[in-house]
This record gives structure tokens, C-alpha cells and sequence, in this order.
């Protein structure tokens, strides 16, 4: 790939906050991974099997919602969904006033470009704050505009910002976790930056700072999850980074917050167009394993799906050994999750297509690769719209004990057609 060209384009497009979110310029490092064998992906329509329904505001023109997070903010017993809205620059709390009813409430406005948020009671009073991760601006650009910010909960609800860290490469997700076994909650930070970006560790003095330490130096951070990924009862981070740089990496945590890096995956192909991770322990062996998803399709003059795209399952084997399972193809995939969707006691995985052939009418959106039961995967198509959906979330929104899909819909480029901010699919009652 002629490196210079892409990050042209890249600047040149500019009319895609997707764009920059996953796509830069950079070397790429030395390592080197066999090309897994890819299958034909099995596909079977099922677009009757849920109930779509919008939920929150209509808002004005395309939507620009860059993440969605299902949380019980309120502690009410009722699900309600988080969401951060980059066009409004606002995170957004949907609550759950009665079953599959939500009323819509800007928590925090005028932040610098949120495009991550997760509820967590930072301060340990017994409500729950907000990590929010602000990138500064979703346009390309070089400059330390990043931030972190923590939504202090007063209990009632009312959300009162505190800077956690500012002026920093660009910031795209974070997670608080007790790294150390001090007993305070630290963080796990992804800053995508664009020439150069990191992946760190904030160590929580317990006195309201942090003290940052840099665990990767490589720009196109996108995630980062945290979990006992080895049995030891220490927490680890599992990160991707995209960019031309295409790889998984795990950092594996001694128990007192020192960390070893060891790259889980990483392409041959430097457009393989890294999208997302999470955590689940899809085969139920008591293991946690990493889904992964490559679908980002901006970073070019035609954005839109790529015969590369798909799904992964990094299955954790024990003993720090992983191994590469290709899930399926799917055009433009995002936002994987891992959910028991029909309560067979076996796992599914829920994904998203932010990148497609839109002007097909049969192009898909939302998608489950519905487990046999063995780890054998089937793509069921269940949404053809809203289109351009890169962030999705699982769990009961309805108080039915079903699980519900939600997501989010941006829409960085042509057409603008098929769109929807929020939307919640709930299973069809059977009649």
C-alpha cells in the first residue's frame, strides 16, 4: 500500500468522522502472521424474527451516534441505554421509565468529540459515574486535543464533569479496573492519536490524580477490555489497534500492575480495516476469548464494504496459547457481542455493518452468527435498516428477561438514506 496516499486521503476526505476514527498513517511493525483460511459464510434471512423500534429523539439531520452502552444508571431495576451523540457533542441518557419506554436526557454537552462511554461507580459512594472518552475532534488531526473525562454521579443523577486527563493524543475508549490490588479503581486508556497514538494505564493515587503509564506506542488505538484472561485473579487488557498496523495485543498483568505485551493477531493486510473487540467466553469452557471485527471501509475514495470484512473469534485456550477462528464474512462489521440470544445456554455474536453497498436493498445491517451449539456459526440477517450502524449493545430492555439489541447509526457519508439515531430491536412474540 502507498502509505502517503492513504493518509491524503484520509485528510483530504475529511467528511468522515468514521474516517479518522479508524484510519492514519504509520510504519508498519515487523511481525508477521499467516494468513488464516477463510470459509464461505452460511447466511439465512430472519429479518421477521425482531421488532425495530426508535427510541430517544429524532434529532436534526444524519445522526452521528458513535457508541451505545446498556447500563441501569439509576439503579432503578430497569435497563436504560447510554449513548454518545458526537454531531450534538452531548452524552446522552435514555432511561427506562416503564417497559421498552425511554425518555431521553443530555447528561453533559459542549464535550470535545465523546465517542465512548461506560458506567462505573468511579468513587465508590454507590451510584454510578460516567468514563467518558473524547477524541477532541473527529476530524483528522494531529494535535493533543484528546480527553478523558469522569461524569461524577450525586446520586440523584446529576452529572458534574472532572477532567481526568486533557490535551492528549486523541482518546477513544477506556475502562476503570483495580490493576494493582490496591483497591481503587484505575483505568485502561486507547488514544488513537493519528501519527502516533498509545495504549497506557492510569494508576489511581487515590487521592482524585492518576499517574499514566504507557504500555504500547502505536497510533489507530480503537479498544480496550479488561478481564481475568488467564486465571491468575489479575486483571488483564486486551487491545486493537488499526491503522495499517491491524493487530490484537494482550497485555497480560502480573498482579501488581506490571503488564507484558504479546500480540494475539495481526494482518498481513494493512487494510484489513480493524474495527472492534470485546470479551466473551463464547464456548463456555470458563475462559474469556477476544471477538474481533474488521469492517472499517472509509479510509478509501469509495467507502463501503471490503471482500476482507468480517468476523473473528480468538478462542483462549489456556496457558496464553489463542486460537484464530473466523467466524464469518460480513461487509462493514462492527460491534461484536456475545450473547445468549434465545437462552439455549450457548452463545451467539451480534454484529453491526457501519460500511456497505447501501444502494442494494438487500444489503444488511444487523446481524447475528447464531451458535449450533458446538461453535459452528450461521450469519442470520436480522435488520436491512437503519444503515450505517457501528455501535451496538445486548440485554433486557424490556424487563421480559429476552434479550434486546440496540444501536447506533452514524452517518459519515452518502447516502443519506435509511437513517435512524437510536433503534431497539426486541424479539416477536410468538402468537
Amino acid at each position: 500500500m502507498n502509505t502517503s496516499r492513504h493518509c491524503y486521503l484520509a485528510a483530504a476526505l475529511g467528511i468522515g468522522a468514521l474516517g479518522l476514527l479508524l484510519s492514519g498513517c504509520g510504519k508498519k511493525p515487523s511481525v508477521t502472521v499467516p494468513r488464516p483460511t477463510l470459509e464461505k459464510t452460511t447466511v439465512e434471512w430472519a429479518t421477521d424474527r425482531y421488532v425495530a423500534t426508535p427510541i430517544g429523539k429524532a434529532g436534526e439531520g444524519p445522526p452521528w451516534i458513535s457508541h451505545v452502552r446498556i447500563a441501569d444508571l439509576d439503579q432503578d431495576g430497569r435497563n436504560d441505554v447510554l449513548a454518545c451523540d458526537d454531531k450534538a457533542l452531548t452524552v446522552l441518557w435514555l432511561r427506562q421509565v416503564a417497559p421498552g419506554q425511554f425518555e431521553e436526557t443530555v447528561l453533559a454537552e459542549q464535550l470535545p468529540a465523546p465517542v465512548h462511554v461506560e458506567a462505573v461507580d468511579m468513587d465508590a459512594d454507590g451510584d454510578l459515574d460516567l468514563l467518558v472518552s473524547c477524541m477532541g475532534q473527529v476530524f483528522p488531526n494531529n494535535d493533543h486535543i484528546g480527553s478523558l473525562l469522569i461524569l461524577e454521579n450525586d446520586g440523584a443523577q446529576n452529572f458534574t464533569p472532572r477532567v481526568v486527563a486533557e490535551n492528549v493524543m486523541r482518546v477513544t475508549d477506556a475502562r476503570a479496573a483495580d490493576f494493582d490490588g490496591d483497591g481503587l479503581l484505575d483505568l485502561a486508556v486507547a488514544q488513537f492519536g493519528y501519527d502516533q497514538g498509545e495504549i497506557r494505564w492510569m494508576r489511581n493515587r487515590g487521592d482524585g490524580t492518576f499517574e499514566s503509564k504507557v504500555l504500547l506506542s502505536l497510533s489507530g488505538a480503537i479498544n480496550v477490555c479488561v478481564a481475568d484472561m488467564n486465571g491468575d485473579r489479575a486483571l488483564d487488557i486486551v487491545a486493537v489497534v488499526s491503522q495499517q498496523w491491524e493487530e490484537v495485543h494482550y497485555f497480560e498483568n502480573s498482579g501488581s500492575g506490571y503488564f507484558t505485551d504479546r500480540i494475539l493477531f495481526g494482518s498481513t493486510n494493512e487494510d484489513y480495516g480493524s474495527s472492534g473487540i470485546s470479551l466473551s467466553d463464547i464456548n463456555r469452557d470458563g475462559r474469556m476469548d477476544v471477538l474481533y471485527t474488521n469492517g472499517d471501509g472509509f479510509a478509501y475514495a469509495d467507502p463501503g464494504k471490503r471482500p476482507w470484512h468480517g468476523l473473528q473469534w480468538l478462542e483462549n485456550l489456556g496457558q496464553g496459547a489463542f486460537k484464530f477462528h473466523r467466524v464469518g464474512d460480513m461487509p462493514g462489521a462492527y460491534s461484536p457481542v456475545g450473547a445468549d440470544l434465545e437462552g439455549r445456554g450457548v452463545m451467539d455474536i451480534v454484529s453491526v455493518s457501519g460500511f456497505n453497498d447501501w444502494q442494494n436493498p438487500d444489503a444488511i445491517s444487523l446481524v447475528v452468527f447464531r451458535n449450533d451449539g458446538t461453535n459452528n456459526f450461521t450469519m442470520q440477517v436480522l435488520a436491512k435498516q437503519p444503515v450505517q450502524l457501528i455501535s451496538c449493545d445486548v440485554g433486557d430492555l424490556t424487563g421480559d428477561g429476552i434479550p434486546d439489541i440496540v444501536a447506533g447509526a452514524f452517518h459519515s457519508y452518502p447516502p443519506y438514506e435509511k437513517m435512524g439515531r437510536l433503534t431497539l430491536w426486541t424479539a416477536r412474540k410468538s402468537p
